[in-house]
C-alpha cells in the first residue's frame, strides 16, 4: 500500500542535509509520496528504512523486465485503473507467436517481415517487441534450434513456451544471456520450472486454471524465491478474457491482493480464425490491461492500428507530446532558404514539416520549446508570445545558415510581429498562414517573390 508523505518522513534520517536536492527531508519526502523523486537520492537512508520504504511502495502490479539491453521489455509497474487517473507505465508488449514445426523458409519470412515493421510517428519510434517461441513438437532438441535460430537471427526479446521444463532447459541453453521468459509454471510442474527460472534468472509465466488457482501458483513462486512473474488465467474466450483482467486488476489495486500483483499475458492468437478478429481481440487487451498480447503473425495492417492505439494509451495525459527545441532542415535548405517558426507540441510540428516537405522547398524550421502545447495554447499562456521567441531566436544559431533575415511566424500570432520586430531588430517578421494546408502555396510565392 502506498505510503503518504508523513510516514516517509518517519522513516528518513530528518537530517536535512539537502543532498537530495530538496532543502528538507520533509520536502524529499512529499516528492517520494507523489513519485517525483526516487529513494537512492537520500545518502543518508538506513538499510532498514530502505527496504521497508521499498516493500511499502512498491507498485500494486510488479514491474518486471524480459530480456536484456536496449531491446529488453519492461512490463507491469502499474498503479491506476484508468488512465486519467495519472498515466499508465509501460505498453504493452507485442508478441509474434513461431512454432518450433515451422519451415525454415517461413521462419527466415517472419524474421524479415518482423524486423522490418518499425514506424514513426509523432517523433515516437513504433515496433513490436517480442517473439514466443512454442514447442509444439514435443522435440527438446527441434526446439533449442529454433531458438538458436532466432537468438542469432533476431534482436527481439524472447518467450520460451512448453508445459515441459525440460524442454524448457533445452531452450533456455540456446539463449542463455537474453533473459527470456519461461512459459509457463503450472500446478504440475512448479517446482520443476521455478528451479530452472531461479538458475538462469528469468522471469516465469504462471498459469492455472482459474483465478483461485492462479493466486494459489503466484504464491508457490514466491516462496520458492521467483519475484518476477506474468500471469496466464488460462482464459481463451474473449468474454471470460476480458473479465478475468478486469478481476486481476482491481485485486491487485483495489483489493490490494499480492498473489494477483502481476503483470498479464493473453494469447489473442488461440481467440480468433483470422487476423482481423485477432486484431480486434488484441486491441481489446490492449485496453484493457493486458501486459503482453501475443499475435499470430506480425501483419503491417494489422499491426500499425494496435501500435497507435497502444501509443495514445499509454502517453502521459498530464504531458503533451513534444518535439525537441532547435533547428531542424528540411530538405537540405541554403543560406537563401526560408525561415519559419513553430511551437514543439508533435502534432503541430509534424503538420507544419509535412507541409513544408509538400511544398519542395528547402526551409529551415526553428521549433520553440513550449513545454508541448500548440501554438494558440501557448500564445494563450505566455509561452509563445515575442518575450520568448525573440531570444530563442538570437541563441539558436539561424543568424549563422542564412544571410537574410526573415522570420517567418504561425499567422495565429500575427500580433507578436510588431514585439518581435522590437526584440530582434535586425530582423523582417513575416506572418505567415494560419493554417498548415497553407503552406506550400506560400512558400512557392515567398521563394518567387
Amino acid at each position: 500500500m502506498a505510503l503518504t508523505g508523513i510516514q516517509i518522513f518517519k522513516l528518513l534520517p530528518k537530517t536535512n542535509c539537502g543532498e537530495c536536492g530538496v532543502p528538507t527531508c520533509l520536502a524529499f519526502a512529499m516528492n517520494l509520496a507523489a513519485g517525483k523523486a526516487e529513494l537512492t537520492r537520500c545518502p543518508h537512508v538506513t538499510a532498514e528504512a530502505s527496504a521497508e520504504l521499498a516493500e511499502a511502495s512498491a507498485p500494486p502490479i510488479r514491474p518486471l523486465t524480459i530480456g536484456t539491453g536496449d531491446r529488453a521489455v519492461k512490463v507491469g509497474g502499474e498503479t491506476v485503473l484508468f488512465r486519467h487517473e495519472k498515466r499508465f507505465e509501460n505498453p504493452t508488449a507485442l508478441a509474434m507467436l513461431i512454432s518450433d514445426t515451422i519451415a525454415d523458409s517461413e521462419l527466415a519470412a517472419k524474421l524479415e517481415r518482423a524486423k522490418n515493421l518499425i514506424y514513426e510517428r509523432v517523433g515516437l519510434t513504433l515496433r513490436p517487441e517480442l517473439l514466443a517461441l512454442k514447442c509444439q513438437s514435443g522435440d527438446a532438441a527441434k526446439f533449442a534450434a529454433l531458438v538458436d535460430k532466432v537468438a542469432r537471427g533476431s534482436d527481439f526479446s524472447l518467450i520460451l513456451m512448453s508445459d515441459n521444463p525440460d524442454v524448457l532447459a533445452a531452450g533456455l541453453k540456446a539463449c542463455a544471456d537474453r533473459r527470456p521468459l519461461l512459459y509457463a509454471a503450472t500446478p504440475e510442474n512448479a517446482d520443476k520450472v521455478a528451479a530452472l527460472a531461479k538458475e538462469a534468472g528469468c522471469p516465469v509465466a504462471a498459469k492455472a486454471p482459474g483465478i483461485e488457482e492462479l493466486g494459489n501458483l503466484t504464491e508457490k513462486l514466491t516462496q520458492a524465491g521467483i519475484k518476477d512473474i506474468v500471469i496466464d488465467s488460462s482464459s481463451r474466450k474473449v468474454k471470460d478474457v476480458f473479465a478475468d483482467q478486469v478481476h486481476i486488476r482491481m485485486s491487485a489495486l483495489v483489493k490490494k491482493f499480492r498473489p494477483l500483483g502481476f503483470p498479464t499475458i493473453v494469447f489473442a492468437c488461440e481467440m480468433a480464425d483470422n487476423p482481423m478478429k485477432e486484431a480486434l481481440v488484441a486491441a481489446l487487451a490492449v485496453a484493457k490491461y493486458g501486459a503482453i498480447v501475443v499475435l499470430s503473425d506480425f501483419q503491417g495492417e494489422s499491426l500499425f492500428p494496435l501500435l497507435v492505439a497502444r501509443m495514445n494509451l499509454f502517453t502521459d495525459p498530464q504531458r503533451p507530446l513534444a518535439t525537441t527545441e532547435g533547428i531542424y532542415e528540411i530538405g537540405n535548405p541554403n543560406e537563401n532558404s526560408p525561415v519559419l517558426l513553430t511551437s514543439n507540441f508533435s502534432l503541430t510540428y509534424f503538420l507544419v514539416s509535412g507541409e513544408i516537405e509538400n511544398s519542395k522547398v528547402p526551409s529551415y524550421l526553428l521549433v520553440k520549446d513550449t513545454e508541448g502545447l500548440s501554438v494558440m495554447t501557448a500564445w494563450a499562456a505566455g509561452k509563445f508570445v515575442a518575450d520568448a521567441i525573440a531570444p530563442f531566436v538570437k541563441k539558436s544559431g539561424i543568424a549563422d545558415k542564412v544571410k537574410h533575415r526573415k522570420l517567418i511566424i504561425p499567422g495565429y500570432i500575427a500580433s507578436e510581429s510588431g514585439g518581435l520586430e522590437e526584440e530582434l531588430a535586425d530582423w523582417q517578421v513575416q506572418v505567415g498562414p494560419r493554417e498548415g494546408a497553407h503552406i506550400p502555396a506560400y512558400l512557392k510565392a515567398w521563394k518567387d517573390a
